[in-house]
């Protein structure tokens, strides 16, 4: 059994607690989610709370890609938000990851800080109500905006996944979470309305967010509204027609 442990400079001095609560992860900290492919726990150490996801055991196939091919999820999401910090993008700050490999990749574990924030984006699709809602809409918009700028395609930008923090004053801070699915390339026009697909927005949604989607690109508001529907309802036809033929098939 091969085993490799990174960790930020700033937690070097944790490295050896760390480490013992990663070799006894079933045992140690307490569930945030328990999925069937990954699970989340918290855990505190010298005062410091940390989020760690282990990620879900590959297959045998998946195993020698992991280990030979491509790098793990742990490791991608450990340098992908080394790079958004790099890029004043924020995510949860990224602490370590371990991988451990006998005949191919066996378990990987990615830990970074736990920040506490007030609610995802979910709610704001969830909750047309949701208070200053179409502010907080503004704002994610020049949010991903940013990314797009820095080259930053989020191929995982669904509501799940940006954590939202709300300090008053009108001012909301937007924070990107499971990191793995990720590319740093020049985004033209399309890829970038193709970004905003997953979203799940209503056409209400997305009349707020193309206006100031169109304002800081300086595009027509029309025009950027119609590509953002185009890719959007494309987007939720093909998971809804994937359910409906999972739904026969049960």
């Amino acid at each position: 059994m091969r085993e490799n442990f990174v960790i930020n400079p700033k937690y070097s001095h944790l490295a050896e607690k760390l480490k013992e609560v990663l070799h006894n992860f079933s045992k140690k900290g307490e569930y945030v989610t328990k999925g069937e492919r990954n699970v989340i726990k918290m855990v505190q150490l010298e005062g410091i709370a940390f989020n760690i996801k282990k990620f879900k055991t590959p297959n045998v196939f998946q195993a020698l890609v992991y280990q030979h091919i491509r790098k793990s999820k742990a490791k991608r999401s450990f340098e992908y938000a080394s790079k958004l910090i790099e890029l004043d993008i924020k995510t949860p700050f990224p602490v370590a990851y371990l991988e451990t490999f006998s005949g191919g990749l066996k378990e990987s574990f990615y830990v970074s800080e736990h920040i506490n924030y007030d609610f995802d984006f979910r709610e704001l699709i969830h909750n047309p109500r949701f208070k200053k809602r179409n502010e907080i809409l503004k704002q994610f918009t020049k949010f991903t905006f940013k990314l797009h700028e820095n080259g930053v395609n989020f191929l995982d930008h669904s509501p799940g996944n940006t954590l939202i923090m709300d300090n008053g004053n009108n001012n909301y801070e937007f924070y990107l979470i499971d990191l793995n699915r990720m590319r740093f390339e020049p985004m033209d026009f399309n890829t970038r309305m193709h970004n905003f697909r997953r979203l799940w927005l209503s056409k209400t949604m997305m009349k707020v967010m193309a206006e100031e989607y169109a304002k800081l690109y300086n595009k027509s508001v029309d025009g950027t509204y119609a590509l953002m529907l185009h890719y959007g309802r494309a987007f939720q036809k093909k998971i809804n027609s994937k359910k409906l033929r999972r739904r026969k098939a049960n």
